[in-house]
């Protein structure tokens, strides 16, 4: 091999230590922060999932070049590898497309937790003052009950504010149930893409040794 031809190939190669590594660190790390709702780190790992992504275009670019000055190019492994590279690369953009669709989720779910939480606080103030108050009131309770078993209505019953779910939602799910739930989904996407990522990987690299 010419020098050009080594040098060529130490690119390659480089491409291959520098960009593959990080890309599979970041995206098997990200359901664990998924998991975890840590939207801040989730942000550095998608970031990685994507610049690292697009530098391992670089690993494509050397391997094209360096087959051709090879005279390898038409070699039918060659071709299978180069096709296989490419769908790594699509499925890597599905991988960052979900993790991002997985951030808006624990963004929404953590909003969602928070805003529920700030109308719950004066919805209690309110109720415990009104306690004090309206003992009076409770006491006169089983006469209008008897009055209305006279007329033959029913009392008014009497529940706590905040009771009654929103229009849209589920009763027996918490407020950002459905975010979060959002954000599980998408981590297991990940897994599985990213699993299948992995096996297109090693099956390019005993393709790369093999016929080396």
């Amino acid at each position: 091999m010419s020098f050009s031809q080594h040098l060529v190939l130490w690119l390659h190669v480089a491409f291959v230590i520098f960009t593959i590594g990080p890309a599979t660190m970041a995206i098997m790390s990200t359901p664990r922060y998924i998991r975890k709702r840590d939207v801040r780190i989730l942000r550095y790992l998608t970031r990685m999932t994507l610049i690292f992504g697009i530098g391992s275009l670089g690993i494509l670019i050397a391997g094209i070049v360096l087959s051709s000055m090879l005279g390898k190019a038409a070699k039918p492994w060659i071709i299978v590898s180069e096709t296989l590279f490419v769908v790594s690369v699509l499925l890597l953009g599905l991988i960052h497309r979900d993790q991002r669709h997985a951030i808006k989720a624990l963004e929404a779910a953590a909003d969602t937790a928070a805003h529920v939480g700030a109308s719950a606080g004066p919805h209690a103030e309110l109720t415990g003052t009104r306690t004090a108050g309206q003992l009076p009131a409770e006491a006169a309770a089983p006469a209008d009950a008897e009055t209305a078993q006279g007329t033959g209505s029913q009392p008014a019953a009497t529940e706590p504010a905040g009771m009654h779910p929103a229009p849209g939602q589920a009763p027996d799910k918490p407020a950002g149930a459905i975010p979060a739930h959002l954000a599980t989904v998408e981590r297991g996407r990940i897994v599985m893409i990213g699993g299948v990522v992995t096996v297109i990987w090693l099956v390019v690299l005993v393709l790369m040794v093999w016929n080396s």
